[in-house]
């Protein structure tokens, strides 16, 4: 089952979901905007990413710019941050068989399958 966490409202993440529903597999939307993630989900999802926490960050949100730019903050903390402020986590993540990508391009997708 592929698993997209989705924003809705982002073209980004309009354009991953598309991709994924050509692919003719099953899927599941998280939305996690309306259904955040906790703590513990965002530490899973980063370690099948196999990235840093600050990897994920969206840069250019206004609560990153006014609040965090240039502010040294442990990788534990960031992911307290994320969660708090689910905006800052960059969309849309797909995941298959504990394997992720960020879709941006989709055809990323294409290197879980």
């Amino acid at each position: 089952m592929i698993r997209i966490y989705h924003n809705p409202r982002c073209r980004k993440s309009r354009a991953g979901l598309e991709f994924v529903k050509l692919l003719n597999q099953p899927y599941e939307i998280i939305d996690y905007l309306k259904n955040p993630l906790s703590e513990e989900d965002l530490t899973e999802l980063i370690s099948f990413l196999g990235i840093k926490p600050h990897d994920l960050l969206r840069k250019q949100e206004a609560f990153y710019k006014d609040e965090l730019k240039g502010k040294n903050i442990s990788q534990k903390e960031m992911i307290e941050i994320m969660t708090a402020n689910p905006t800052l986590i960059k969309r849309p993540i797909v995941v298959v068989n504990k394997k992720a990508v960020w879709a941006d391009p989709p055809e990323n997708i294409l290197n879980i399958i």
